[in-house]
């Protein structure tokens, strides 16, 4: 399938973006300083293949998705053991260590994505919440106010712009930063769209500071909290699988106005007792719930 997007080439940056798992504190540092960095080769090829397993018994189960859908699975981690087994790797947890600075972890969010064939772009948005002190209005908007990196996907079957890759603008992550150029925030500042035409969030491609990330099945991405983003279309005749896993520090606590899912406490019930130190604080999400 020809796309429009085939001809994008991996960015020449003018600084490192691509680290090893033994260069977490350069990693930290591309973060801190453009809002986004890869980490390469976190995963092997038989985890990756678990992986795409489960965000299929997850997110698809029946298999029903058709050509140009989309679905995401929030709560991912509560789909079964093919997410949590992340949670018993010691590469991918030294990284959310890491991150985070301590080993008091909890489980904050995770979510599954499957994007088929012909499906649409990803507008450009922020995932953080907190421009605002309104009172939240979704249990996104709940959760989404922390300063925790919010970032950390797996693009199973790889990242790159034809096949709905993902792309970020670099240094957008700044505080204060008041979108790319001939650009203007939403009311929200949670997305941008051209001056001169009516807000709404923006799908375009054509935007400055724009970083198409190119990665392998096993490569980690993250992106700090306020960074924007955004995703291609799928113009390949192959699925689109991803997978996210977050944690928060043990001792930032969330008072939430829901009550915990039936999924959620089947989770917590079946979830091995070695890995409960991951749940403690665990909230889960209920995305009917309203302010």
């Amino acid at each position: 399938m020809m796309s429009e997007y085939s001809g994008i080439q991996k960015p020449k940056l003018r600084y490192v973006h691509e680290f090893e798992i033994d260069q977490l504190d350069a990693m930290s540092n591309c973060l801190a300083v453009h809002g986004f960095a890869v980490i390469k080769n976190v995963l092997n090829e038989k985890i990756v293949e678990r992986l795409k397993k489960s965000v299929f018994e997850g997110t698809d189960p029946t298999r029903d998705l058709q050509v140009g859908q989309s679905r995401t699975r929030h709560a991912w981690i509560e789909s079964g053991p093919g997410a949590w087994q992340m949670l018993a790797d010691e590469r991918f947890m030294s990284i959310h260590r890491h991150l985070i600075g301590t080993d008091q972890l909890t489980i904050h969010r995770s979510a599954s994505i499957i994007r088929m064939p012909n499906s649409k772009p990803v507008a450009w948005h922020s995932d953080w919440c907190g421009f605002s002190n309104e009172q939240p209005k979704n249990s996104g908007d709940v959760l989404n106010r922390g300063l925790w990196p919010s970032g950390k996907w797996f693009y199973l079957t790889g990242s790159r712009p034809k096949h709905g890759g993902l792309c970020v603008i670099e240094d957008s992550h700044i505080e204060g930063w008041n979108g790319p150029n001939g650009f203007k925030l939403t009311a929200d500042r949670r997305s941008f769209y051209k001056i001169g035409d009516i807000e709404h969030a923006y799908t375009g491609f054509d935007v400055p500071g724009l970083v198409p990330l190119f990665t392998e099945p096993g490569d980690m991405i993250v992106f700090a909290h306020r960074t924007y983003h955004a995703a291609f279309p799928n113009h390949t005749d192959e699925i689109r699988l991803s997978c996210a896993i977050g944690f928060r520090n043990r001792q930032q606590r969330i008072r939430v106005p829901w009550e915990m899912p039936k999924a959620a406490k089947k989770f917590l019930n079946d979830l091995p007792e070695d890995l409960h130190q991951y749940t403690d604080g665990y909230t889960s999400i209920d995305n009917n719930w309203r302010g």
